[in-house]
């Protein structure tokens, strides 16, 4: 039982520190509802209640998109913006193993044909 109750104790910890760093970290224009000094001392002094409140209210909810507007973004298509398939010639190539003359130029360094 005294290791359940030092668990808990760590967790709480560990959440009001992630809280407080993250008010810290956080800028003036993405918090809500509070200014960012209000809601370090609403996380500070209030410990796992004022974290709870921060997570719940005081941070700006955002998701991580990569800058994905649309689903599913254009790289995992064959067509372009314009809704028409796009020839492998105008994408260009991807990497240097699909460039032809990369590979080229990579055989001739291969054979120790440089010039």
């Amino acid at each position: 039982m005294l290791v359940l109750a030092v668990v808990l104790v760590l967790v709480a910890l560990g959440v009001w520190l992630f809280c407080l760093f993250e008010v810290l970290s956080t800028d003036e224009s993405e918090t809500r509802h509070l200014p960012k000094f209000a809601w370090f001392l609403i996380v500070l002094l209030g410990f796992e209640l004022g974290a709870i409140a921060w997570l719940l209210f005081g941070r700006r909810r955002r998701f991580v998109t990569a800058g994905v507007t649309a689903w599913p973004p254009d790289f995992l298509t064959s067509a372009g913006n314009d809704g028409r398939a796009s020839a492998p010639a105008e994408r260009g190539p991807l990497g240097p193993d699909d460039d032809p003359d990369f590979l080229r130029q990579l055989d001739r360094r291969l054979r120790g044909d440089d010039s």
